[in-house]
């Protein structure tokens, strides 16, 4: 089977990175058969919800290979790879681009295919190292795991009003691996800092939040130029509308209090119109 060879500066592969990175998984068979004495074989799984169903038909379509599952019980879809042609093309294509500690299931996978098929010979690539606002690879990982909110309270002499973007991650990865260098990156770009969170729980976590104007408006310029393509996009854009009544301050009316109300009330779980329109201006995959 011929690989694919694309362009390693695309947008496609450092968006669909960062999204396998928050949202994926990458299965490796531990033993050659099942109980049943079925051949067991690896797969790369993406998670997406149940709303996002446009964007995961459009990865699909550009990847050319993989089948969306809908998940019973679960409010969402899955994407699987594991026909041998598709997870060649992904492996070849996640190498060199990965940023956090999967990268280890990703090695684990290249030692499975070199092992079965010993010509095949891939290379372990290391952790890319490119300055965030150099690729999408940001926006892929915001697109599975980060969180616009917008806070509002009218209840003193001034209205309260706080626009904030969150970021939250297991200290540890299953493989007991920490979360914590390219967390700690992606704080240092937004200048903000990353702190303990449900500390004293089985599952312990890192959080990112930006507190600030300044915090904000670099995330906005990185967006504007690496945009999201989920739903999570519409909730981005409204969450921006409201920011940018704060520039240079907010003017404490009527008219702007009811447009912030009214932003706000559409956003996440409360979105019930969806409009795709941007995924005209989604990534293709460069060769």
């Amino acid at each position: 089977s011929i690989l694919l060879k694309p362009s390693k500066n695309s947008n496609f592969i450092s968006y669909l990175t960062g999204l396998i990175e928050g949202d994926g998984t990458i299965i490796v068979p531990k033993t050659e058969r099942s109980p049943k004495g079925k051949l067991n074989y690896p797969s790369i799984q993406i998670v997406f919800n149940k709303k996002d169903l446009p964007l995961a038909l459009l990865i699909q379509k550009n990847l050319g290979f993989g089948s969306l599952i809908n998940k019973k019980g679960v409010n969402a879809y899955v994407l699987y790879i594991n026909d041998k042609k598709g997870i060649l093309n992904l492996v070849n294509l996640l190498n060199g681009q990965m940023k956090t500690p999967k990268i280890n299931s990703l090695y684990t996978l290249i030692d499975w295919l070199n092992n079965k098929n010993p010509q095949l010979n891939i290379s372990k690539l290391p952790l890319n190292t490119l300055l965030l606002n150099k690729n999408a690879w940001l926006s892929g990982f915001i697109e599975a795991d980060g969180h616009f909110s917008v806070r509002t309270s009218f209840t003193g002499k001034y209205p309260k009003i706080e626009c904030k973007f969150e970021l939250s991650q297991r200290q540890k990865d299953h493989l007991g691996n920490s979360n914590d260098l390219f967390l700690y990156t992606i704080a240092k770009f937004l200048n903000v800092s990353l702190k303990n969170f449900r500390e004293n729980t089985s599952h312990p976590q890192y959080r990112l939040r930006t507190t600030n104007l300044e915090s904000n408006l670099t995330l906005i310029s990185y967006l504007n130029e690496f945009p999201l393509f989920g739903s999570k996009f519409l909730d981005y854009k409204n969450w921006e509308e409201i920011l940018n009544l704060f520039k240079p301050r907010f003017k404490n009316s009527q008219e702007n209090i009811n447009n912030v109300l009214a932003l706000k009330s559409e956003m996440n779980n409360k979105r019930t119109v969806f409009i795709w329109n941007h995924l005209n201006k989604f990534y293709n995959l460069d060769y």
